[in-house]
């Protein structure tokens, strides 16, 4: 599975963004996916997943109600639409797959995940 992140860049708070991973690989369609992020000096920490087939999400308490997580089969890519950005924010947020096919729960500890993009960088400014 490869992964490729894109649509970050500078924005206000406030602001909205809208990330997006393309997959592809033959298996890829077939794993869990999920959003994590990593500031400067910081651990990488969970944002939001979802499982292969979209009936499982879950977010981390710090972005409920203001960022959601969908894939597109059709377009093999998941989305991380982002709402009301704070300054703190500010990350190099990543898109990773699943490590196990079919997975029927969504994991949030980075060691789960097999597959990582490159990353694509966020900053809020205030």
């Amino acid at each position: 599975v490869q992964l490729q992140a894109s649509g970050g860049r500078l924005v206000q708070a406030g602001g909205s963004l809208r990330l997006s991973c393309a997959a592809s690989g033959r298996t890829s369609a077939r794993h869990a996916m999920a959003w994590f992020r990593q500031a400067p000096g910081k651990e990488r920490e969970f944002v939001a997943a979802i499982t292969w087939s979209g009936g499982s999400i879950r977010y981390a308490d710090s972005v409920k109600g203001r960022f959601t997580i969908s894939r597109d089969h059709a377009k093999n890519t998941v989305y991380l639409q982002m709402n009301s950005l704070k300054p703190e924010e500010t990350a190099i947020y990543y898109c990773a797959a699943d490590g196990s096919e079919f997975r029927q729960v969504v994991q949030v500890r980075p060691g789960e995940y097999d597959y990582w993009g490159q990353g694509t960088q966020v900053t809020v400014s205030s």
